[in-house]
Formats: structure tokens, sequence, C-alpha cells
């Protein structure tokens, strides 16, 4: 089973790894989405989403808890 690239526009493989990582923080995903993610995005664009939103992430809980406190 090969994963050969599509030619996907730049913004629409961005935001398809925004809703794979997005999904993954849940831990759901059927294996068909993750199998057309894999066909349609990079791994340097998932390493890249995926840093940024861990760190939208724990700042979003920083201002939470300091706005609770």
């Amino acid at each position: 089973m090969s994963h050969e690239p599509e030619n996907v526009p730049l913004w629409r493989s961005t935001l398809r790894a925004f809703q794979a990582i997005s999904w993954s923080f849940f831990g759901i995903r059927k294996r068909s989405e993750s199998n057309t993610d894999l066909s349609q995005v990079k791994p340097a664009q998932l390493i890249f989403v995926g840093l940024v939103s861990g760190l939208i992430f724990v700042l979003v809980l920083v201002l939470v808890v300091n706005s609770i406190v």
C-alpha cells in the first residue's frame, strides 16, 4: 500500500494538517481519514502544526488558570 502524494494546494494541506492534529488531541480518528491525511499532508507540516497547536493549547491553559487565580 503506497501513499503517493497528491497535488494539493499548500493552504488546503495546511488546513488538513490542523484538522488531523486537532482530532489527534482527542484521540479520535477514522482509518480512512488518516490514510487521506497521509496522502495529502507532508510530515514537516504535521510537525509544525503540532508544535504550534501545542503551544496555543498551553498558552490557553495558562491564561485560564491565571484568570481563575
